[in-house]
Parts: C-alpha cells; sequence; structure tokens
C-alpha cells in the first residue's frame, strides 16, 4: 500500500463500489472505506468475485482506507458530507482527493440541485482541508452503469475539474480505467458547482426515459 492506492470512502455504495471495481480491474490496489469495517470488507468480497483471485482489494473503517492512500475518492452522500470530512481531514491533508459527490435534493417533482455556501461538495472539501488537493470528476457515471458494464464505459466521458494541473491530469488518466480515455479537462474548481448539479437533469431524462445517460463531449481532438 502507498501513494498509488485507491481509498474509495464510500466504497459500500452502488457509485463507490462500481468506481472501486473498474479501479481494481485495471490493476490499481483499492481500498474500500465504510463506517464500518465489516460492510466494506464485505463489499471488497464482491469485487474480488467479480474480477478473480490474485487482484488486490480489501476493506477497511474509513480512516484507516485513507491512511494507507495517496489517493481517495470520496463517493458519499451529501447528507452527512461535511462533518465526514471533517473527521478524515487529518487523513486527508496532502493527499489527492477526488470528489464525486452530488448534492442533491428529491421531492415529488424529481431531483434538484441544492445550494452549497462554498459553492459546491468539491469547494467544500477543499476548504475544508487546504493541504490536501481536490478534483472533481465521475459525478455523472451510472452507478448501476459501472457494476454491470464488463468493459469500458465508451458512451461517456468524465469531466474533470481542479485548481492543478498535475493532479487533474493524473485524475484525467484514472478516468480511462472506466470510460477507455482519458477525462476532459473541464476547468478550475469552481466549475464543480456546475457540474454537480447537472446530475439532476441527467436522472430526469433517466426517469423520463428508462434509461442510463450519460456526459459526451464532441469536439475533443484525439
Amino acid at each position: 500500500m502507498g501513494r498509488h492506492t485507491i481509498a474509495v470512502v464510500g466504497g459500500t455504495g452502488p457509485q463507490g463500489k462500481g468506481l472501486a471495481l473498474h479501479f481494481a480491474r485495471a490493476g490499481r490496489e483499492v481500498v474500500i472505506g465504510s463506517r464500518s469495517a465489516e460492510r466494506a470488507e464485505e463489499a471488497a468480497q464482491e469485487i474480488r468475485r467479480r474480477i478473480g483471485p490474485g487482484e488486490h482489494v480489501r476493506g477497511l473503517s474509513n480512516a484507516a482506507a485513507v491512511r494507507t492512500a495517496g489517493v481517495v475518492v470520496l463517493a458519499v452522500p451529501w447528507d452527512g458530507h461535511e462533518q465526514l470530512v471533517r473527521d478524515l481531514a487529518p487523513y486527508l491533508a496532502g493527499k489527492l482527493v477526488i470528489s464525486c459527490v452530488n448534492p442533491l435534493g428529491f421531492d415529488k417533482r424529481g431531483a434538484y440541485g441544492l445550494d452549497v455556501e462554498e459553492g459546491s461538495a468539491a469547494e467544500q472539501t477543499q476548504q475544508l482541508v487546504p493541504d490536501a488537493v481536490v478534483v472533481g470528476a465521475f459525478h455523472h457515471l451510472s452507478a448501476v452503469s459501472l457494476w454491470d458494464a464488463q468493459g469500458p464505459l465508451e458512451h461517456e466521458d468524465v469531466l474533470v475539474v481542479g485548481d492543478d494541473r498535475d493532479a487533474k491530469e493524473q485524475v484525467a488518466a484514472l478516468a480511462a480505467t472506466i470510460t477507455g480515455r482519458p477525462g476532459v479537462d473541464g476547468g478550475a474548481l469552481r466549475l464543480a458547482r456546475q457540474l454537480e448539479p447537472l446530475t439532476a437533469v441527467l436522472i430526469g431524462i433517466n426517469r423520463r426515459y428508462k434509461t442510463r445517460s450519460g456526459v459526451s463531449i464532441s469536439g475533443i481532438p484525439a
């Protein structure tokens, strides 16, 4: 375990587990993080059953998972996000933190984006952990598609936002383990406040058309 290990906090949830599956399938060392180490190990066992023996995937408590990794993916619900990041802040300092948290509300009319005082979940994380390098990515990938896919999600692009170019390039390369091509640089971290609520639009499309919609960017040179 070390700086190339990826901790997926919230890895027992649908999106986190799906991301962890793809990272592990690509040969990365992955640690599933959860409030319950037992639940985290159960999710790790599910992934090992999918990809076969020999791949290194294990489950730990959130704090233990973050301590072992150089890259941390936050794939947790918005509810409780701030307190979770505060609790993990001592272990997140100095690490690359990838936020795919979507602050959404739901009512009888469907999903909608919530107002966030800091602008976005990613910016909230950056303010709470100023010594971390925070990048926003993976917001719009369907949890069901991630888990069901036998190969790359070739019809989708991963949009990556952040203020550190090297970190964005690292996350863009990681996105290729999911879509088969590098992620698309979407600009500064402040643009996460546009990316995160866009997920509500995709949820509405999925409900209307009974599909698993995603984001695909045209016009990017190969």
